[in-house]
């Protein structure tokens, strides 16, 4: 991507949703979300294309213009250096609540710096909620936007016309440059991840020892293969709770289940050796919790005692039934034995993870299945990707029945291909 590439900064009071907007905009959890307001402080940093328009995107701390107070200030410090560089602003604000002051005096704030600010009135997901969004027009930004970052509702408007200036990458006719594939290479402490990862780069990349833990900060490596980019992170061992004693080491787990977060494709490394024990559902549990696409990757397979890969294939299947969508490799990462097909198995995941389908296309689909007569949908939609979530419209004030959600996923998975990858079933009442 070039160097000097537009910026686009991300600005509003404390817990407006910046965060969650950011994660939007990019397609991935980069940025850490939650509840309580100030937890993002310093600047995060993401680069993106939109349409061909590379960009980079800068997500800032809750400001409070007027605080004094270390933290807001040191917050307000970081932020003026982002706006410094912006070429565009965008301004978030909660358009579930009524315009306060600490909105009103970073309003001004913007205004005084010359530059192109889009408002962007954040929680806004139905018609209903679309009509109050004419009051924030009083902040003195005519470039107005009614977004949900949550949903990823509206984000096109507004980035159609933060990006209608910025330069194109290499040219109309050049093609997008496609995102590299973020891999997260999970497992429990010593089943052989580092050996995986030097492996999958082709040299030493990172410290192999027999000492359980050796890994504490997540490595990470780019490379491309067959004209596909992956960035490869090595995590620190997960273990349980009540085994993590030292700080460094909780501290790396900590940073392995977010950097876990932040990848589009997780790679569980399990030891052939040992075969399954709990805490590999364990781990393997949190993958899953997060939405992650998901391969199986059966390591030190030359040194295993059972040699049959569908014998250790379906006690796989046995222990962890939660898993049934992911696929199973084999290899030796000592050898490197078997660790090539990992690549083409990754992208498959990551396309899958990545896939949408048309509302039209959707509906079709539901009207040729078959559900109870107590129970009718009247309409789906694909909500969002990584994971991909569809949301079901139905005559019924309650959620799916647990053999219905079931129905649908398996149904979605045979005409669609949602393979290595969760597939989220919401209902809602119309």
């Amino acid at each position: 991507m070039p160097e000097a590439v537009p910026v686009v900064v991300i600005v509003g009071r404390p817990n407006v949703g910046k965060s969650t907007f950011f994660n939007a905009i990019l397609g991935q959890r980069r940025a850490i979300v939650g509840d309580e307001p100030g937890i993002t402080r310093d600047r995060i940093h993401g680069q993106t294309v939109y349409r061909g328009r590379p960009f980079e995107l800068i997500d800032t701390g809750g400001i409070i213009p007027d605080d004094a107070a270390l933290i807001p200030s040191q917050i307000l410090k970081q932020a003026r250096v982002a706006l410094d560089s912006a070429a565009h602003i965008v301004f978030l604000i909660d358009g579930r609540t009524e315009i306060t002051s600490a909105d009103r005096d970073l309003a001004r704030l913007l205004r005084k710096l010359g530059k192109p600010v889009a408002l962007a009135v954040n929680k806004i997901d139905t018609a209903a909620r679309e009509s109050l969004t004419h009051e924030f027009h009083s902040l003195g930004f005519p470039d107005l936007f009614p977004v949900s970052a949550e949903h990823r509702l509206g984000i096109d408007d507004l980035l159609d016309h933060v990006t209608a200036g910025f330069p194109r990458a290499g040219g109309e006719a050049e093609p997008e440059r496609p995102r590299a594939i973020r891999v997260a290479i999970l497992g429990r402490p010593n089943v052989g991840k580092s050996t995986l990862l030097n492996a999958l780069v082709g040299h030493e990349r990172a410290i192999v020892s027999p000492i359980a833990g050796t890994t504490r900060d997540a490595v990470d490596e780019a490379l491309t293969v067959d004209g596909v980019e992956f960035v490869f992170i090595d995590t620190a061992g997960i273990r349980r709770k009540g085994k993590t004693h030292a700080m460094a080491e909780k501290l790396s787990v900590v940073m392995a289940r977010k950097h876990m977060r932040m990848a589009h494709v997780v790679v569980l490394v399990l030891d052939s050796i040992e075969g399954l024990v709990g805490l590999d559902a364990t781990v393997a549990g949190y993958a899953h919790e997060e939405g992650r696409a998901l391969i199986l990757c059966v390591n030190k397979w030359d040194a295993a005692r059972e040699k049959s890969p569908r014998a250790f294939t379906q006690a796989i299947r046995d222990e962890l039934k939660f898993l049934d969508y992911a696929p199973v490799a084999f290899v030796s990462a000592l050898t490197a034995s078997g660790v090539e097909r990992l690549f083409p198995m990754i992208r498959e995941a990551y396309e899958s993870a990545s896939k949408r389908v048309g509302t039209g296309e959707l509906n079709r689909f539901v009207e040729s299945l078959d559900f109870q007569p107590e129970f009718k949908v009247k309409y789906i939609t694909q909500a969002s990707v990584r994971p991909p979530t569809f949301v079901l419209f139905t005559d019924k004030a309650k959620p799916l029945h647990f053999s219905t959600e079931r129905f649908i996923v398996n149904r979605l998975r045979e005409r669609y291909g949602f393979q290595a990858t969760p597939v989220v079933v919401k209902a809602k009442r119309r």
